[in-house]
Parts: structure tokens; C-alpha cells; sequence
């Protein structure tokens, strides 16, 4: 009897239950906004551009896979860090290139890019446009579009290249595109962007983080250079310097100080904020914060710190951890003022005063990554290792005029590759004598230079891979040619949507 009861009880529940979920489905959902009543207005519009931007800037979402950070493990720069071979094994096993299709950094970063493309293509195709704002917020998404697929394709090779929604019925059906079909739709988005977007110059403070015209020249000079057609990278490149709308700091340590953030030498940034004002109790693990937690991530491991008085280096999680070949690069090519705000020896904290108690930690070769310091800037946050307001510089001056000499010097005017390349070398803070090579001399002083000028930005992989160096550079590190050039696609890709596999 008691058995019975319980029996016809249960049912009961899952009857009362059951009336009960329907009802609640049949109910309106409080704030729920339809997408076709959206994508209307200037309102609208505004604020769809926000969120392609805000998952542009999601380098920590759900997961530690930022697309900075995989380009330094892939690269001879750094080593991947931390506590042992096991803390964050997906930056571990790509510093080692032990890579494949499972790897949780590479599907997060794929997601993130086609998360961003996704948001894009909605304002691309849903607003109307019938507003200069819109239009020039349409051209902004062009541009952000056309930045996504260019990390896509030169991070993986073929990619889908999708551009409008996709329905369930066709995920498997969606192919990966040719490269040159993705290089074609980059080259057309930003050409209509530049056609419509304003100089830096003319956004107000608060919306400096905009791309630009600027922006747009400089990402379509890329695309072209990376495709090795020289004349039309000089052209968009020295259109972007002859704007004369951005110029070079004094030396690279303004570029990178707080102060430096959306300076005359920034022509991208992602942008982060330490406003929120996290403590260990609201920090959003699993989700997207507003700072920029992977800089925590990148301090020297605090186990085993002391700063330096009169220092503001603060301690992290010891990740992204110099090499001694990259500290090796400025000592002998005797770059004394660029080395000592990019990287930090063991031996100098010391002789400052602060200390470094393991020798041995993992990965550690003697060195601390300054660059992208995890320096006291956090205005005060009630926890400074989840307040890091630092932007990641995706495109700034010096690049652009050194992504001008390697240009020039591939198309005959070795003159104007030796101009601009000097023009980064002898800045007043950097303080280099200007040089003068020729033929083969001049393009090993353009690939030195940009090791140099841009020394843990997240170049390095891709310039040697596109230059044909990548063997040779980054074989004792495990790299193997037709094998690390490109990222496997995520094995969630291949398994759901049918996507053919890269080799690796």
C-alpha cells in the first residue's frame, strides 16, 4: 500500500508539473525584443555595432582562449609558462606545437572570431541605412567583418565564408571557401568601408575605439601583402601615412603606458575597463568581463616575485614567459631602449631590488614580459589582478610603416623601404642609427626590425610562416612544415558540420 502511494503521488507531481511548464512557456518572457522590430533605427544601430565590438574584445569568454595569446604560443618569443606542463594545457601544447583538432584554445578562438562575423553580418544586412550613421555604422561592421576572416584565413586557410544568416538545414552544407575567395570578400568589405568611413581624427574622445578610414586602408594594405601583390599593399599602406593622421611616439614605453591607449600612433585597439571593479566574489568566470584578465595571466608567477621598489610590476600567473632567443635579438642587435621596456631579466629585477626565488619555475628562461605588463594601473580597483583595463594594439604606426618597407622593397623601390624603416628605427626613444642596406640586407633588416619594434604583439608566427622562415626559425621548437602552418579545425566543425581537416 505504501508503495502504491507513493506510485500515484509521483504521478500526481509529474501531471501538476507538467501543466505547470506549459503554462509558463504559453507566457510572454519580460524583456524578450524581437529581432524583427530591431535593426530599425539610428538607436538600434548604434548599439548592434556595440556588440560586434564587445565580442571582438571577448578574449576571456567562458575560457582562457585569447587570440593574442595563441599567436605567442605559436610563436619563438615566449614560452607558454605557468605552474607545470599541465596548467592551461591548450597554451601548453600549442607553445609546443603538439596541436591538434580537440585543442579548447583553437575552438574557442574559431568560435570567437565567427561569434563576432555572426553579429556583424546582422548589421551589415538588417539595417537599413537610410542614415549617414547607419551607413558609416554598416561600413564599421564591414570592416570588423573583414578583420575576423583575415584572422580566419590566415590562421587556418580555407574557412566558410558566411555572410548572411545559416539555416539548421544547411550547416552541413556550408563548404569551406578558397582562400582567395575569402582574400576577395576582405578586399571588398574594406574597399566599401574606406569609401564611407571617417578619419580618427574626426570621432570624438569617447568613440576613438571606432575603426576608421585609417583602420581600413591600413587592414586592406595587410591583406594585400600578405598575398604578395607589393604595388596595391604600398598603395593602401602609404595612403594610410600620407593621411598624416597618426604618427610614432616617442618610444615604444608611451605607445604601451596607459597614456598611450588610442595615441597618434594607434590605428586599432581592443578596449578594456577596469570600471567594473571586480572582486573575487563578482568576477564573471564563464562569462565575458570588461577588464582584461589575460594580463593577470602574463605577470610574473607571484609565487616567486618581489617587485622591484620604485617598480609597478605587479605579480600574476607567469604565463607567456620570454625566451632567451628574444632577449638575445636585442642584445645583439645592441637595441638597449626598446629591450629594457619589452622584457625584464631575472638578473636586472635582482640588481633593482626585487627578487626571483625560482630559477627552475616552468618554462622560465630568465626573463619577464614587460610589453603587456601587469603594471599598478587599475585606478584603484578594490582587486588589481581582475581590473586590468590594458588594450590589446592590433594595428598601430609602426607597423603600418614597416608593413610599408617590406611592401616597397618586394616591388623595386628600395629606397622608400630603407625611408620608412628608418623611420622606426631612429625615433628619438629608440635612439638607432639609421641604416642603409641593400638586396637581400635590406629585407634581413626589415624582418629583424619588426622582431624588434614588435616584440610580443602577436606578429612574429604569421611573418615567419607567410616569409617561408618558419622551419627554420621555429623547428627546434617543434614546428614542421605542411603541418603547423595552419590551425586544425576544430573537431566539432569536422564532426557537425562536415568541414574537411587541415593537416596536422
Amino acid at each position: 500500500m505504501k508503495n502504491f502511494n507513493i506510485k500515484y503521488l509521483l504521478v500526481a507531481v509529474m501531471m501538476i508539473m507538467a501543466t505547470a511548464c506549459e503554462d509558463f512557456l504559453d507566457q510572454e518572457v519580460p524583456g524578450k525584443f524581437p529581432e524583427e522590430d530591431f535593426y530599425q533605427n539610428d538607436e538600434d544601430a548604434s548599439s548592434a555595432i556595440t556588440a560586434v565590438y564587445d565580442m571582438m574584445s571577448a578574449h576571456y569568454y567562458t575560457n582562457w582562449a585569447s587570440l593574442y595569446v595563441v599567436k605567442m604560443m605559436l610563436s619563438d618569443e615566449s614560452n607558454a609558462g605557468g605552474s607545470n606542463e599541465g596548467d592551461q594545457l591548450g597554451y601548453q601544447n600549442l607553445d609546443d606545437f603538439k596541436i591538434d583538432a580537440q585543442n579548447d584554445k583553437i575552438q574557442d578562438v574559431w568560435k570567437m572570431l565567427y561569434y563576432t562575423i555572426y553579429r556583424a553580418n546582422k548589421v551589415i544586412n538588417k539595417l537599413p541605412g537610410d542614415t549617414d550613421l547607419q551607413k558609416r555604422i554598416i561600413a564599421e561592421a564591414k570592416a570588423l567583418r573583414a578583420m575576423n576572416y583575415f584572422d580566419l584565413v590566415s590562421l587556418w586557410g580555407d574557412v566558410p565564408l558566411v555572410l548572411d544568416d545559416v539555416a539548421p538545414a544547411d550547416y552541413t552544407s556550408t563548404e569551406r571557401a578558397p582562400v582567395a575567395d575569402v582574400y576577395a570578400q576582405i578586399e571588398m568589405d574594406l574597399t566599401e568601408a574606406i569609401a564611407v568611413l571617417p578619419e580618427a581624427s574626426a570621432y570624438p574622445a569617447a568613440e576613438k575605439y571606432r575603426v576608421s578610414k585609417g583602420t581600413a586602408q591600413a587592414a586592406l594594405g595587410k591583406a594585400h601583402l600578405y598575398q604578395e601583390e607589393w604595388s596595391d599593399a604600398a598603395t593602401q599602406l602609404e595612403a594610410v601615412i600620407n593621411s598624416n593622421v597618426y604618427s610614432l611616439e616617442h618610444s615604444v614605453q608611451d605607445v604601451f603606458a596607459t597614456t598611450g591607449e588610442f595615441g597618434r600612433e594607434s590605428i586599432f585597439e581592443l578596449s578594456f575597463s577596469p570600471s567594473a571593479e571586480y572582486d573575487w566574489g563578482n568576477f564573471p568566470w564563464g562569462d565575458n568581463p570588461e577588464s582584461n584578465i589575460h594580463v593577470q595571466l602574463m605577470g610574473p608567477r607571484a609565487d616567486f616575485y618581489t617587485m622591484a621598489p620604485g617598480d609597478s610590476l605587479l605579480g600574476g600567473w607567469g604565463f607567456n614567459v620570454p625566451t632567451q632567443k628574444m632577449y638575445d635579438a636585442f642584445i645583439d642587435a645592441g637595441d638597449v631602449n626598446r629591450r629594457v621596456v619589452s622584457i625584464l631579466s631575472d638578473d636586472e629585477l635582482i640588481a633593482a631590488g626585487g627578487n626571483w626565488t625560482e630559477p627552475n619555475a616552468w618554462d622560465f628562461e630568465g626573463f619577464f614580459q614587460r610589453k603587456y605588463g601587469s603594471f599598478n594601473n587599475q585606478n584603484g580597483a578594490p582587486v588589481g589582478d581582475l581590473n586590468y583595463g590594458t588594450n590589446w594594439r592590433i594595428i598601430r604606426y609602426a607597423d603600418v610603416l614597416l608593413m610599408a618597407a617590406e611592401a616597397n622593397y618586394r616591388d623595386g623601390d628600395e629606397a622608400a623601404a630603407q625611408g620608412y624603416l628608418n623611420e622606426v628605427r631612429t625615433r628619438p626613444g629608440t635612439a638607432l642609427a639609421a641604416v642603409t642596406p641593400t638586396g637581400a640586407a635590406l629585407f634581413d633588416a626589415i624582418v629583424l626590425e619588426r622582431q624588434l619594434e614588435l616584440a610580443f604583439e602577436g606578429h612574429r608566427y604569421l611573418d615567419l610562416v607567410r616569409w617561408g622562415m618558419a622551419a627554420t626559425e621555429l623547428g627546434p621548437l617543434g614546428y614542421v612544415d605542411g603541418k603547423h602552418d595552419l590551425m586544425p579545425i576544430p573537431i566539432n566543425e569536422v564532426r557537425t558540420a562536415g568541414l574537411t581537416q587541415n593537416n596536422y
